[in-house]
């Protein structure tokens, strides 16, 4: 046996290993997987804010949620969240979940419906990480 770890993961090394995971789940739960992502650009076309995450299993899990500075505070956010909610749900998904630091925005999600179900102390040496999920 020969284990590597190189500095520069191998992009299909990586996609064979997701696929054979994939594979054996199909066992147990449907293969449903399916990319999801929200853009918001602006009158000139560049992207002002945007949601990138997958569903499966009758989830949307949520990667990343990002709104530029200039923007904030205006309801972009929230109505990214609720576009990508209203896909997955047509999707068939019944619940959504993410994660989120404690600098970022879990008060915001909070707002949205979004309920603590885990947390993690001293990520990152100092911070906070918490685990949210909302029935959709």
């Amino acid at each position: 046996m020969k284990f590597e770890i190189p500095s520069t993961p191998d992009a299909d090394a990586d996609a064979y290993i997701v696929s054979k995971t994939r594979e054996y789940n199909e066992q147990f739960v449907a293969d449903d997987y399916a990319p999801l992502s929200v853009y918001c650009r602006d009158a000139s076309d560049a992207i002002i804010g945007g949601l990138t995450g997958k569903t499966y299993w009758n989830y949307l899990d949520i990667e990343f949620l990002w709104v530029a500075g200039s923007h904030r505070g205006q309801g972009l956010a929230a109505q990214i969240i609720q576009r990508a909610e209203a896909e997955a749900n047509a999707r068939g998904c019944q619940y959504a979940m993410l994660d989120t630091y404690e600098f970022q925005a879990l008060g915001f999600y909070q707002k949205q419906g979004y309920e603590t179900f885990g947390q993690l102390q001293d990520y990152c040496g100092r911070y906070a990480r918490y685990y949210l999920r909302k029935q959709l």
